[in-house]
């Protein structure tokens, strides 16, 4: 065993040997059913030692397998810097983002030409950052007071975003007055659909955006989690239809076979076909509906095998999932594919 192979309990300040039997003399649990099982490796990542994790909102994953994870930061942390990268085996690689404490939230990432850059949604200042990998701020896009809805001073705190092939981006003001607004490649205005209300094309916390380029035309997909949906538009905006099998969803990411993971809020993470149909569910722990208090404990009173707030999740290169809690210690769950 080396030392690769220890992950770190946050706050516990005591590591944890991955593979190692837990009191109960088990392995890591075993999640899933059918062709969809993992094993379920919490607290993955050998975070360092002057490092907290806050809140974890968002995951992705780069092209050479480095993993980053978009946290608020713990008051208890010595450094303030809110995104962790490791690489594919869990070992540090860096950090940064100190001016994203306590406002780290969406987290998106996107090959243009042959470069990669990072979006970020900053809820707390009210911004959306593209960045390179290494930190460096390309464009910011601000309150936006070319939309009409927007010239009254309403709240805005924008929590994800998509990006369309054209290079649209489309920004979800979840935290906000529940609006997507929409801007060019460059930052430029273009228009906003949505609003508040539960009819076809209103939205109730717009939480998470993707584009879904699976069929003849691409559509967008998003967490309308307030009203205890997924709501699909075109990209002109307007309503295409709804689909069921999730309670609070909170955002997406698709695998090479199209099929769809969604972190649920409310204690488990679905996946879905290519049909949008429920595969199943993981670490589903809804029924205690303990959730709302638990996230706010210790790691200690996290079951083994269970979600208590999943919030953002991914897909790596080889079918892996990465899961990241909204609990206040934090929490990445590598979900490694064993069938």
């Amino acid at each position: 065993m080396n030392r690769r192979s220890f992950l770190y309990a946050v706050g516990a300040g005591a590591p944890l040997i991955l593979g190692a039997t837990n009191k109960s003399g088990s392995a890591n649990p075993v999640i899933g059913e059918g062709d969809h099982r993992f094993e379920c490796i919490h607290d993955w990542g050998e975070l360092p030692a002057d490092i907290k994790y806050g809140n974890t909102h968002g995951v992705c994953e780069d092209s050479q397998g480095h993993i980053y994870i978009h946290h608020t930061v713990n008051a208890a942390s010595e450094s303030s810097d809110s995104m962790v990268v490791f690489d594919a085996k869990g070992k540090f690689v860096k950090s940064w983002g100190k001016e994203f404490k306590g406002g780290a939230h969406g987290l998106h990432i996107r090959k243009e030409g042959s470069t990669e850059f990072l979006y970020l949604c900053d809820t707390q200042r009210g911004l959306v950052v593209k960045t390179t990998l290494n930190g460096e701020v390309v464009f910011t896009l601000g309150y936006p007071s070319e939309a009409e809805p927007y010239k009254a001073k309403i709240k805005y705190s924008p929590t994800n975003l998509a990006i369309a092939p054209n290079g649209d981006i489309y920004v979800g003001d979840g935290y906000g007055s529940s609006y997507v607004n929409v801007y060019d490649k460059d930052g430029k205005y273009r228009m906003t659909f949505g609003g508040q209300g539960s009819g076809d094309g209103q939205l109730n916390c717009p939480h998470g955006i993707i584009l879904d380029a699976r069929g003849s035309e691409p559509v967008l997909m998003i967490a309308d989690r307030a009203n205890h949906r997924i709501q699909t538009f075109n990209l002109a905006g307007q309503h295409v239809g709804y689909f069921p099998g999730t309670n609070l969803p909170c955002n997406f990411d698709f695998n090479r076979k199209g099929e769809v993971v969604v972190p649920d809020l409310g204690a488990r993470v679905t996946l879905l076909d290519k049909q949008n149909a429920v595969i199943c569910q993981l670490g589903d722990d809804s029924a205690a509906n303990t959730w709302e208090k638990v996230r706010k404990m210790d790691r200690t009173a996290f079951q083994p095998g269970k979600f208590v707030c999943p919030h953002g999740a991914c897909y790596d290169h080889h079918g892996n999932i990465f899961v990241v809690e909204w609990v206040e210690v934090g929490r990445v769950t590598k979900l490694r594919r064993v069938a």
